[in-house]
């Protein structure tokens, strides 16, 4: 089906308006104090503003030109803003290894053996007390304009959240811009044995660091060769836990390992007492940033850092401002409750269960049965999973390697967006059908918008328009396209029911009785007197189905059967849907179109 086919089914024109919802307590796990149903937009920040579209592979930040902070202007985050966000998540904004010379102001030269890409990964941290120079117009004054754009946020009603890289750093890592009396990482450290809980690295003595040999292949287009220059004696381990001095190329070869004191080669003992001084540099630079007025960390790979330092870290960082919250990116399930009870996390990345299973969805490769299911999985902590789509790490929507076209994942969206209290984040570009097409340089042509390389993100700069940030150079579908996200992001975050209200199942009921087919999910969410049926298609072809609100629902609900309702879509520009006295709906579903009915 054409994404012109599409359209009517989704061109949605409601307004919602409902007062703050009241904190909802949970059965289980507390929701963080003072928080409401939060609305995230990842930004790549040296991307989000960069208007240059030369986009040559490997090119320099001359060439390909790069976003800058100041170039976030009100005008952008009004727009954000006015997209339902409540948070920016401004990714790769403390200072990482690149191949940019910044000499000039006292910034040591990184060597090309050890940088992937030419802008480099905002994964490889080079200094955490510092801001990325890429970032900056004025480069000396890079924190002060960091710090303004902070400001600039929270002037917009908008919350700050930055990573925090916990787990590793770059291989060249040596902060110049530590505060006064603060031990740089490694200074100190006994590299003449593999483990000692007093080193902030894990070492491999009598062994030098040997890049990946895969890289001499990347010097094309006068990009920095293998030099065979760079030096690492004795070699320190790399930050996904490789003890080898010669990691591959598809390896976190350009970063360290931090140790926390876990003497991984050993059965994994543990060495906390004393704290070890890795746990204590690292609390000092939380709350670093913590005094930067940020609001948030999104805290890169969790699970690899010990749950005894997050438990001892965060609520020291809480201390100096008691709001701000922590995400972890966390991959076991097995871990979620471990993270959230005793590592004090306020939400946590929902990417192998809910993620995984709607991705499938989209191309009818899963069935709607896998989304209660999940939520029985979580239940107790539903509302403190993030719920998205896309991010750095995930390939486009409109890319070939996910669906080939973003209105095939509007269902997915909604259910993101709605199915639980949890917060919800897109991507920036997202909105507008980003594809994440070409090969930037070291990321190549794999659905990813690069986080490696200097790039203009093309169907983005079409809603930059020149810094105007007002999309007048969209077409008309993405505007359309834009105005779904819009719509449902803002019904999300201000809707009572979905934003605080409880959940009931409908899909396997319905299923099970024939009523609807494999690729239709349907739930409840209510509060007090606001009664949603929400009801999502993934097939590619329209849905005949009808919908039976079982008794134990309808008691909540404060339906009565032998009395008729209407449930009037609110994502539809007011089309009513019959409820009879058996309370049961009959209705066609679009292909790839979500109803949100609120029952009168």
């Amino acid at each position: 089906m054409s994404k012109c086919s599409l359209l009517p089914a989704l061109f949605i024109l409601f307004l919602v308006a409902c007062s703050s919802p009241k904190e909802k307590i949970p059965e289980s796990l507390p929701m963080p104090e003072k928080s409401q149903k939060m609305v995230i937009y990842q930004m790549m920040t040296r991307l989000f503003a960069n208007t240059n579209t030369t986009n040559k592979k490997y090119g320099t930040i001359q060439e390909n030109g790069v976003g800058k902070m100041n170039a976030i202007t009100d005008s952008a985050l009004i727009s954000l803003r006015e997209l339902g966000v409540s948070h920016v998540w401004y990714t790769g904004v403390i200072e990482h290894a690149l191949l940019t010379d910044y000499t000039a102001y006292g910034i040591p030269l990184d060597d090309a053996d050890v940088v992937k890409g030419r802008a480099g990964s905002p994964y490889a941290i080079k200094d955490y007390y510092d801001i990325n120079p890429d970032l900056a117009v004025d480069v000396k004054n890079r924190m002060q304009e960091f710090e303004q754009l902070v400001a600039r946020t929270h002037a917009q009603n908008l919350k700050v959240i930055i990573d925090f890289v916990p787990n590793h750093v770059a291989r060249s890592y040596k902060s110049d811009a530590k505060p006064s009396g603060v031990q740089d990482l490694g200074e100190g450290d006994d590299n003449t044995v593999a483990f000692k809980a007093s080193n902030n690295f894990y070492y491999l003595p009598g062994q030098s660091f040997v890049p990946p040999a895969g890289y001499q292949s990347l010097g094309a287009n006068g990009f920095p060769t293998k030099d065979k220059k760079y030096q690492e004696n004795p070699a320190k381990v790399t930050g996904n836990d490789q003890f080898t001095n010669s990691p591959g190329i598809n390896e976190w070869f350009e970063t360290v390992k931090l140790n926390y004191g876990v003497d991984i080669q050993n059965n994994r003992t543990t060495h906390f007492d004393p704290i070890p001084s890795t746990w204590t540099k690292m609390k000092d630079i939380l709350v670093f940033w913590a005094n930067k007025k940020v609001d948030g960390f999104r805290c890169d790979m969790s699970e690899m850092v010990p749950v005894e330092f997050w438990k001892w870290a965060i609520p020291q960082v809480k201390a100096v401002n008691p709001d701000i919250i922590f995400i972890a990116e966390i991959y076991n399930p097995a871990q979620y409750n471990n993270y959230l009870q005793n590592g004090q996390f306020d939400f946590l990345y929902d990417k192998v269960q809910l993620y995984d299973t709607l991705r499938l969805m989209v191309n009818q490769k899963a069935h709607a049965s896998g989304i209660p299911a999940i939520q029985e999985s979580l239940k107790g902590m539903n509302h403190r999973m993030l719920h998205f789509l896309e991010n750095h790490d995930e390939q486009r929507i409109a890319s070939p390697f996910f669906a080939g076209d973003a209105w095939k994942a509007v269902p997915a969206m909604v259910v993101s967006a709605t199915i639980d209290q949890s917060p919800v984040m897109i991507y920036f570009g997202q909105e507008v059908g980003e594809d994440g097409a070409g090969a930037e340089g070291f990321g190549g042509e794999d659905g990813r918008t690069t986080m490696f390389d200097y790039w203009g993100v093309p169907k983005h700069q079409q809603w930059v328009n020149g810094g105007k940030f007002d999309g007048d150079k969209l077409t008309d579908e993405q505007k359309q396209l834009r105005q779904f996200y819009g719509d449902i992001l803002n019904l999300a975050a201000t809707n009572q029911a979905i934003a605080q209200g409880d959940y009931f199942d409908l899909t396997v009921s319905n299923f099970q009785s024939g009523n609807i087919s494999p690729f239709v999910s349907a739930y409840a969410r209510w509060i007090g007197e606001e009664n949603l049926l929400i009801i999502s298609n993934f097939n590619s072809k329209t849905e005949k189905i009808k919908i039976v609100i079982p008794e134990l629902l309808a008691g909540s609900l404060k339906l009565e059967k032998g009395k008729a309702y209407v449930g009037r879509d609110l994502f539809r520009s007011g089309a009513e849907i019959g409820i009879n006295e058996s309370l049961t709906a009959e209705m066609e579903l679009p292909a790839y179109s979500s109803f949100i009915l609120k029952i009168k």
